[in-house]
Order: structure tokens, then sequence, then C-alpha cells
């Protein structure tokens, strides 16, 4: 047996279609997400002024203006409020963006909401990109679904937090529940 048990191939073969999956090239285009480009689906996103946050791992040196969430196959009704926000890994609020007030949000459209200052990592690690929108019809996000933690010291991959959410994002993520569905994010 080898330093990779019983594999026998080229690891960077293996684990290649990732590399595929992805955005365009971080080298040429910066960018972090929190899932790949496959196996997404459409997700129902938080309620109605509900915050939904989404681990993202981020680098040491990262300057994050921007946050892009992506509706699917429900559009956005009669929407009051829309703001998206960067928030520590321990749950304090960064960054957030300007309140989109009723601008349309069409099916299988990407949103990017510019953050009111950019956010300089200083800090290797999980950050928490966050979407909150108010509503009479919420659109469904592209995203996946994940397992509730189970490992001592694991977080939640999302969660919601929060209510009666309008035009500013809280100052914590105050507790946070368990959310199965996972929202795709693209920071820049």
């Amino acid at each position: 047996m080898t330093l990779l048990g019983a594999f026998k191939g080229n690891p960077r073969n293996d684990l290649s279609w990732l590399n595929t999956a992805g955005r365009p090239d971080p080298e040429v285009t910066f960018h972090r997400a929190n899932l790949p480009r496959v196996g997404l689906d459409d997700i129902p996103a938080a309620a109605t002024g509900v915050m939904c946050s989404v681990a993202l791992y981020l680098q040491d040196g990262d300057a994050i203006s921007n946050l892009t969430f992506i509706s699917a196959g429900t559009a956005g009704g009669s929407l009051t409020n829309q703001i998206a926000a960067l928030y520590s890994g321990a749950g304090a609020l960064l960054a957030q963006s300007a309140d989109k007030t009723s601008e349309a949000w069409a099916a299988d459209t990407a949103k990017t909401f510019a953050l009111a200052s950019p956010v300089r990592v200083t800090k290797s690690g999980v950050y928490y990109a966050a979407l909150a929108v108010a509503a009479t019809t919420v659109p469904t996000l592209v995203g996946s679904v994940g397992a509730k933690p189970f490992l001592s010291g694991e977080g939640n991959l999302a969660q919601t937090s929060g209510s009666g959410i309008t035009a500013t994002a809280p100052a914590t993520i105050a507790t946070p529940a368990f959310k199965r569905h996972v929202p795709l994010v693209i920071a820049t």
C-alpha cells in the first residue's frame, strides 16, 4: 500500500473534474465560491425577512468587494428589501451591501451585491456570506443539499437567523439554525 492507500493513479487526474467544474481560472478572474458548478439544483432560500448565511472559505490577503447569488427557477415577486453581507467566522458583521429594495430578480439570474467597503481578509478560514430578501415571493436559489454537522466543532454549511430583516444586516449572526439547502455564493 502507498501513501494514497489502494489508489494507484495520479490524484491530479482523478480530481481534474473539480478544476473543470469551477469558475474561470482564479489566476485570471479572482473569485472564491462555496460550491463547485456541478450537482447544483433549484433550492429554497430563507423565508421573507430571514437571513441565510453560508460558509465560505477565504484566504489571507483576499479582498472581497462583491457577493453574487444566483436565482433558480422561481423569480422574486413584490420585492421590498434585498441585502447581502459578509460575516467573520465568529458571526460578526464585516460589511454589507446597499439595499436593492424593489429591483427585479428574474429566474435564472445572477445578482451581484457590492459591499459598502471591500473586506481585506487577514486570516484564512471560514467566513459567512449572507443574503436576506423581504418579498411576497422570495426567489429560489441555485445550490445544493448539505448534511447537518455531527462532529465536535463542525459548523453549518448553511444556516438561517433573524426575522423581519429589511435594509440593515444584523451586527451578528445570532442563534443560527441549521439549513439543509446550501445556496451557491461567489465572492469577488
